[in-house]
């Protein structure tokens, strides 16, 4: 694996992302995060080092993925006084993963454009355990031949991914699945909520939601420990979470 590969957030996505790169064969350089003991310590895992300033990352690794938590930390990294991921930034590819607004993710192309840099989006939609076991959905947007260059490291990745064009369309996109998502959990709980006042049993009533045409709703892996809460909201369940699982 010739690609060098470093991370800036490593918080439980990132450093599993991390984690599996590295076991996958890419050999992981540096690590950033504004939480510096787990920086530290997830390096010590795998063996790289913890930087603190951001120009170190890229001068660390050919390919720099970045998970943070929202579009001021991204300007932070990107657009920063004094430290800045774009510093040398010539030839190095960010693949930018956090939930973000289309238009941080189109300002950084631009920037990383004009110092001959290269950004791609690589929005998920997956679990911490899907980012370990190489198991992420990714909706990857920006130049499609940058994506072709680190296709095979996004591979070993994902088990399904989507290039859908350039600049903040992946986050368009996964804007609107979470839109889905929060209107799809949104009725599962009306309808769970109103069957609870009509005096259903909510077990058959999720029973029928899952066998009938309600269960091309998307969330209804969701829909027992939903009733679970209420449950214990209810204090008709008081045992331990593990317990009701």
């Amino acid at each position: 694996m010739s690609q060098t590969v470093a991370f800036v957030g490593v918080g439980k996505m990132g450093a599993n992302m991390a984690r599996r790169l590295k076991e996958t064969g890419y050999s992981v350089t540096a690590v950033l995060d504004v939480n510096t003991q787990a920086a530290v310590d997830l390096a010590a895992e795998l063996g790289c080092k913890a930087c603190t300033k951001l120009a170190d990352v890229t001068a660390a690794a050919d390919v720099i993925f970045t998970v943070v938590t929202n579009d001021a930390s991204m300007r932070g990294i990107f657009f920063g006084t004094g430290d800045s991921l774009l510093t040398n930034a010539n030839g190095k590819i960010f693949i930018n993963c956090a939930t973000l607004s289309p238009a941080i993710h189109r300002e950084v192309y631009a920037a990383a454009e004009k110092v001959g840099a290269h950004s791609l989006e690589a929005c998920m939609a997956s679990s911490i355990s899907h980012a370990r076991e190489g198991k992420l959905y990714l909706m990857l947007a920006g130049d499609e031949t940058i994506y072709q260059q680190v296709q095979p490291m996004i591979e070993q990745m994902s088990v399904n991914r989507r290039f859908i064009g350039g600049p903040g369309r992946a986050a368009e996109v996964k804007a609107l699945v979470n839109m889905v998502m929060n209107i799809n959990t949104a009725g599962l709980a009306e309808g769970l909520g109103l069957a609870d006042a009509l005096g259903h049993d909510l077990n058959m009533i999720r029973e029928v939601f899952s066998q009938t045409g309600a269960a091309r709703l998307l969330v209804f892996r969701r829909a027992r420990r939903q009733r679970q809460r209420h449950r214990r909201r209810c204090g008709e369940d008081r045992r331990p979470q593990s317990a009701a699982q």
